[in-house]
């Protein structure tokens, strides 16, 4: 009984090893579970009994099973690269889910979008619609109380500047800039009063002697011959006449009447703000087929182009817009695009594409602007009007010399015209003074006779270089004025002079160069030198250049000229690089012409897109006759001396001699050497003025003719130049 209660005792909690310490017998274990028990209380402990163990199944595995540390890990590598495999399939399977989940967003949002312009659209054309019916039926009204029903009917809202408001869409239309038409003044022109003053200043006939003559034509080196040399007696002449010109005062000049001058015409049409919107849409629809998020907020509509105003999504590429432009233009069906990147003082991109509906600028739209009203120069004129229809109002005393250049038929000779026409409606004869060249003859001719001019319009490229050396020369005389009585411009002359009873005062003057490549190519010596020095010094003399011509080549107009002229006009071009010839950057040969420009005035970042005003040749000639009527039996050309010095020039010798064409002489003789390289070394002269005296020494039979790479031969001996030096 008592081996049964010590037995039951072993398997109780602990019974085993009270058991084993109390010295009993672990029989119900059996020898392999006492021996166990002994070494796991005994010999090495609960923690060796764990080393022992693992020990004896590591070496199982190994010896048994085949399983190593080596094979372990790389299983464990394998595990761990299928998991992050898998972790990543799972990764990108949600971001192509969450990127198509976007798109579609954006899909919805922009098919929303689209749906809600088209409406708008819709609701806008309807408007206009209901508004056009109704114009039409109700025929008693009249011409303004129809303009005001359509700018209702049309549901758009406009303020004093002429801005048209729909939706998010701002358009400036041109012909809201116009001033309001007044029948009083369109009728001026066959008021009977009018006709009576007409009649009364009307000019006689023009005298034979005063009518321009059309020169013989001539060989070009005859006519290089016989421009090499300029005789003292015929710039005398000349300046004498200039002189006497001048000095004329005209204190009873009356400026032409503005009923002289046409008003313009307008090219606008119902369907035209309409037809604005559609493109802007249809705009906006092209820049998004190239993934381009931008949108028109603004239209400017102009006499010739408009511009929509897009502005793009923030991080949008202007160059990507750039690079559309012939896309643009193929999706909206126009001739041509010019893209402005960015508009100077604008957060916008500027797309310009032309009018089907074109509308007539005149000078008299101009003329009679407050902005003209408000220049004081007597010297400003009216260039034109902008895109938005403000009139662009030009001071020649600012600019202070002018390139005007494009290709034929672009609108120069008109611009031209423009210039010479404002000035005579701004000052009086004894304030502006013109020196015309039209070396194409017919240009100019027809303001031959008014006061205004030194001299007749100069055709010839002699009388041409006498008359640019007169301006030269009149520079000096104005500086050292200047300098007498402490001033330093002509505006602090003119100043001093109006309180001063002895001092005069002095008018401007303007020299009008018209086709210069034509000039340079027959008289180049003489021209350059003269239209550089006026270009350089001439602006607070109060002589100003207008120089215009075809081809602004590096030949024609030179990189001093060029850099002098810093205002320039760009008309239509043929390429790309006869645009960056003009104003050193791309656009002119986008232009559309007839009288499209671009106006590059100095200190402004970037050329402005101007329409040029038209004035006609019959207006001109009438504007003409007023101001040759004033003065009429006053003012006489006598061409008859000028054509007398002509003849003299054949045989005299000129005194305008090099002074150091003796030197030049002595030297080559001496050296037996002749060349232009040679004599710019030896005197360090430039070019043009060693090979002048090349030319002259070939003359006077001192030198040979050129031979090629050869050198020239020397004819004079020492002996002989020493004879004929004594």
């Amino acid at each position: 009984m008592m081996a049964k209660d010590n037995q039951a005792d072993i398997f109780a909690p602990g019974g085993i090893v009270n058991s084993y310490l109390s010295g009993q017998q672990l029989t119900s274990l059996g020898v392999i579970g006492q021996l166990i028990f002994a070494i796991v209380n005994g010999a090495i402990g609960h923690w060796g009994t764990v080393v022992v163990i693992c020990t004896a199944l590591m070496l199982f595995c190994i010896f048994t099973l085949g399983i190593t540390p080596t094979k372990i890990g790389k299983s464990m590598g394998r595990s761990a690269s299928a998991t992050g495999k898998k972790i990543s399939e799972t990764g990108g399977k949600i971001g192509e889910s969450i990127k198509v989940s976007v798109e579609q967003i954006k899909e919805e949002r922009a098919n929303a979008d689209k749906q809600r312009d088209k409406k708008r659209l819709i609701d806008l054309v309807k408007a206009a619609d209901f508004a056009e019916a109704e114009s039409a039926a109700d025929e008693s009204l009249t011409a303004v109380d129809a303009v005001d029903e359509d700018i209702v009917k049309d549901t758009k809202i406009v303020d004093d500047s002429g801005v048209a408001d729909y939706g998010s869409i701002t358009i400036i239309d041109y012909d809201d800039q116009r001033k309001p038409f007044n029948p009083v003044e369109a009728f001026d022109k066959v008021d009977e009063s009018v006709d009576e003053y007409v009649d009364e200043i009307a000019p006689e006939a023009v005298a034979e002697s005063q009518k321009p003559g059309v020169a013989a034509i001539k060989d070009l080196k005859t006519i290089k011959k016989e421009n090499a040399v300029i005789s003292s007696a015929e710039v005398d002449a000349v300046e004498s006449k200039i002189t006497e010109e001048v000095e004329k005062s005209y204190e009873n000049y009356r400026i032409p009447p503005m009923n002289l001058l046409n008003y313009g015409s307008s090219g606008r049409s119902e369907k035209d703000n309409r037809d604005i919107l559609a493109k802007a849409k249809l705009l906006e629809q092209t820049l998004a087929d190239f993934k381009i998020d931008a949108h028109v907020v603004q239209v400017s509509k102009g006499p010739m182009i408009t511009r929509f105003e897009i502005q793009p999504s923030p991080g949008v590429k202007v160059s990507k817009i750039v690079n559309l432009s012939d896309d643009i233009a193929l999706s909206l069906a126009a001739i041509s695009v010019r893209i402005v990147a960015p508009i100077p003082g604008k957060a916008a991109i500027g797309i310009e594409i032309p009018n089907q509906n074109t509308s007539l600028v005149t000078l008299r739209d101009v003329i009679e602007s407050d902005l003209y009203d408000a220049a004081q120069s007597p010297i400003c004129f009216g260039l034109g009007k902008d895109i938005s229809g403000q009139p662009i109002v030009a001071d020649l005393s600012k600019m202070p010399h002018l390139l005007i250049a494009g290709a034929t038929g672009s609108g120069k000779s008109v611009c031209v015209n423009t210039i010479i026409t404002s000035i005579l409606y701004n000052a009086k004869p004894d304030e502006v003074k013109f020196l015309m060249i039209d070396p194409k003859v017919v240009e100019l001719n027809v303001y031959n006779g008014i006061p205004h001019l030194i001299l007749p319009v100069v055709t010839d490229p002699k009388k041409a270089s006498i008359a640019l050396n007169w301006a030269v020369q009149e520079m000096t005389e104005r500086y050292k004025q200047f300098a007498d009585n402490g001033v330093r411009d002509i505006t602090s002359f003119n100043k001093r002079a109006e309180s001063d009873e002895a001092m005069r005062v002095m008018p401007r003057i303007v020299v009008i160069i018209d086709e210069l490549a034509d000039l340079m190519m027959v008289a180049p010596n003489q021209v350059e030198d003269a239209i550089c020095r006026l270009a350089q010094m001439a602006r607070a003399a109060g002589i100003h250049l207008i120089v215009a011509t075809q081809r602004p080549s590096v030949d024609v107009i030179t990189g001093v000229i060029k850099a002098n002229i810093p205002s320039r006009i760009a008309f239509a071009v043929s390429s790309q690089v006869d645009s960056r010839t003009i104003i050193d950057m791309a656009g002119a040969e986008k232009l559309l012409g007839k009288g499209d420009m671009l106006y590059y005035p100095v200190g402004k970042p970037k050329p402005l897109r101007v329409q040029g005003s038209f004035i006609s040749e019959d207006e001109v000639e009438t504007v003409v006759k007023h101001v040759i009527g004033q003065v009429d039996g006053e003012l006489h050309y006598d061409d008859v001396s000028l054509d007398d010095i002509e003849h003299a020039l054949a045989t005299e010798e000129g005194d305008d001699i090099d002074e150091l064409l003796a030197n030049a002489i002595e030297f080559v003789v001496r050296s037996e050497k002749a060349s232009t390289s040679l004599l710019q070394r030896q005197f360090r002269i430039g070019y043009n003025r060693a090979a002048r005296m090349i030319d002259e020494m070939e003359v006077r039979g001192i030198i040979g003719p050129s031979r090629g790479s050869k050198p020239r031969e020397v004819l004079l001996t020492w002996q002989e130049y020493e004879t004929a030096a004594q």
